[in-house]
């Protein structure tokens, strides 16, 4: 990764971060300030768990998952720990998403009010029982490597676009989700009144939104890739030490001499990470 090119990337992932964090903020003071707080009863307090928690798990955590190879100052890292790291963000989503789901559940059946019944409901289970599908595909292929190397290569692509695909849709099913709850929740005034709460929660929204972008489009950069193992035992055996901006940013030529000493590049490095 060129100097530039990591100067952007740093400028990307802190505008990401940021976007991601202050979302935390927002559907916590949503909750906590304009609801009826958080609490484990079957009340109201307990449905807010559901969008504390899709934001927290679903969409901040995975959303660092899916770029977490990508971080140039863990390039150093052993790839299995990065393999680790990786699967351990994706199943704490998961675990939260969970949660998550009970929460709902819980407050419906308290309250008698039907469950599954509208396409937020709908595409928020799908995207769980997807992700669910990722996960232990994800583990037994590549965390528990038991298939042969071919059939991991040849199921990274799919692997790539199936987390992306996830993650969208996660992101698009919460904006259902918060829309759909301003419609029930405000009766006077009206979400079409625009109170403060739903210009609150449409701004936590447009916040989602950045958070998504942003964590799409360093997942999608061709040039912010982990370098395969070789060509990344080549960087940095020829970065300065003195010169802390070299390291992962180092010239990328290195790159193109590991290739010509090695040949062409072995099977595992095709399915290297995102």
């Amino acid at each position: 990764m060129a100097i530039e090119d990591y100067k952007q990337f740093v400028f990307a992932f802190l505008a990401a971060v940021s976007f991601g964090l202050i979302s935390i903020i927002f559907v916590l003071t949503w909750v906590l300030h304009y609801r009826e707080g958080l609490a484990w009863d079957g009340g109201a307090a307990e449905f807010n768990w559901h969008p504390v928690l899709i934001v927290v798990g679903f969409v901040f955590l995975q959303g660092i998952a899916i770029i977490v190879y990508r971080l140039p100052w863990t390039w150093k890292c052993s790839k299995l720990i990065m393999k680790f790291a990786h699967a351990g963000l994706h199943l704490l989503a998961f675990i939260l998403a969970v949660i998550a789901f009970v929460a709902v559940f819980d407050f419906h059946n308290a309250a008698k009010i039907p469950n599954m019944y509208s396409l937020h409901s709908w595409l928020g289970l799908s995207a769980l029982l997807l992700y669910s599908l990722q996960l232990v595909l994800g583990i037994g292929l590549y965390l528990i490597p038991v298939a042969p190397v071919q059939w991991r290569a040849a199921f990274m692509p799919l692997h790539v676009y199936s987390g992306l695909f996830i993650f969208t849709a996660v992101i698009a099913t919460a904006l259902m989700g918060l829309t759909e709850k301003l419609i029930f929740a405000l009766n006077n005034p009206k979400y079409k009144d625009s109170p403060p709460e739903a210009t609150f929660v449409n701004v936590l929204g447009l916040l989602l939104v950045a958070f998504g972008a942003l964590i799409l489009w360093i997942a999608t950069r061709p040039h912010w890739k982990r370098p395969g193992e070789q060509a990344l035992l080549s960087l940095l055996s020829s970065s300065s030490p003195e010169d802390p901006a070299q390291g992962p940013a180092g010239p990328r030529p290195a790159r193109g001499r590991a290739r010509r000493r090695g040949g062409r590049r072995p099977a595992e490095e095709e399915y290297q990470a995102k």
